[in-house]
């Protein structure tokens, strides 16, 4: 257990990285390039606002930056 946690927090990036690459992979097999594209960017979409949310901004002040001000 003690090579694994080791070997975990000096190649951490690169086992992400390669797990990442892996599942992308397939999704472009599974479903196609423009699909998984779409699939990619929602999620990168959903990472930025959870991320937004965790450090505490609130998703109106987030819809406001993100979007054209509008009437209210």
């Amino acid at each position: 257990m003690n090579d694994f946690s080791d070997a975990w927090q000096r190649h951490k990036g690169k086992i992400i990285g390669i797990v990442l690459g892996l599942i992308i992979g397939l999704i472009i097999i599974a479903i196609g390039f423009f699909r998984a594209l779409f699939v990619v960017l929602c999620a990168v979409l959903g990472y930025y606002i959870g991320m937004a949310l965790d450090n505490g901004q609130s998703l109106r002040d987030l819809l406001d930056r993100i979007l054209p001000p509008g009437s209210r």
